[in-house]
């Protein structure tokens, strides 16, 4: 048995549209440790939680989100194309959901979206004021919004999320990321190794809870990042799925 954290990707989303309450409560309801979830900015400089750069996908608006200011955001009924006027879901503001999480206790996998990058100065600023769960952490495809999180926050956990171009012999050179987030598909010896000579964790995720090393995970593991939680849990034997 082992009870490496289990982090439900933009929630529970396997049950309940992503990144809304529905699914982070769903998501605690299941046990997950923490919740994974997008944070992108509105035109007038609001965090909110939120995926895709614009608005298409979710809301059917040809905009994007740092394109709207967040009264209009949150007017938008969000969901599948013939689905959303019935699931009456809207954006959140990522301040909203830190009061959630903190007064429930569960950890944040914050995803640092890019559309952060032309306004790290709001950012910065809401950092400044910032409380966290506990094994709460930042990360992102951009090096960049990792260090702003360092200048503020410098004993905040940062992971860079890497991709098929990311030099894996880089790592333990950047004072400014702490661990690596990589699709499954990295999980070899190979990388594995790398991360326990620079000592630095690496959490995985597209996670499906059927892998067979959910069991007896390497050392080097510290999370799981996944649409599933209740199926990786039950491989860990540490709950049942509901």
């Amino acid at each position: 048995m082992n009870d490496i954290p289990v982090f439900a990707h933009r929630g529970a989303s396997s049950f309940y549209l992503e990144n809304t309450f529905s699914a982070f409560k769903k998501a605690k309801e299941l046990g997950a440790d923490g919740i994974e979830l997008d944070l992108q900015i509105s035109k007038d400089g609001i965090l909110v939680v939120f995926h895709d750069l614009d608005l298409k996908r979710l809301a059917g608006k040809n905009r994007l989100v740092s394109q709207c200011d967040y009264k209009e955001l949150v007017k938008y009924n969000l969901g599948p194309r013939f689905k959303r006027f019935f699931l009456q879901e809207r954006m959140m503001s990522f301040e909203d959901v830190l009061k959630w999480a903190n007064k429930e206790n569960i950890a944040l996998n914050i995803e640092l979206k890019e559309s952060l990058i032309s306004k790290e100065n709001v950012l910065k600023s809401f950092l400044h004021n910032i409380q966290l769960p506990a094994n709460s952490h930042f990360s992102s495809f951009h090096e960049s919004l990792l260090k702003s999180v360092k200048e503020v926050l410098p004993k905040a956990e940062t992971a860079i999320i890497i991709t098929k171009k990311f030099d894996w012999n880089s790592l333990g050179k950047c004072n400014y990321i702490d661990a690596i987030h990589a699709h499954r598909k990295y999980y070899k010896m190979q990388y594995l190794e790398l991360c326990t000579a620079a000592n630095m964790g690496i959490r995985f995720y597209s996670i499906r809870g059927n892998e067979p090393f959910l069991k007896n995970p390497h050392q080097a593991v510290i999370g799981w990042i996944t649409d599933f939680p209740h199926k990786v849990l039950e491989a860990q034997q540490r709950k049942k799925g509901v």
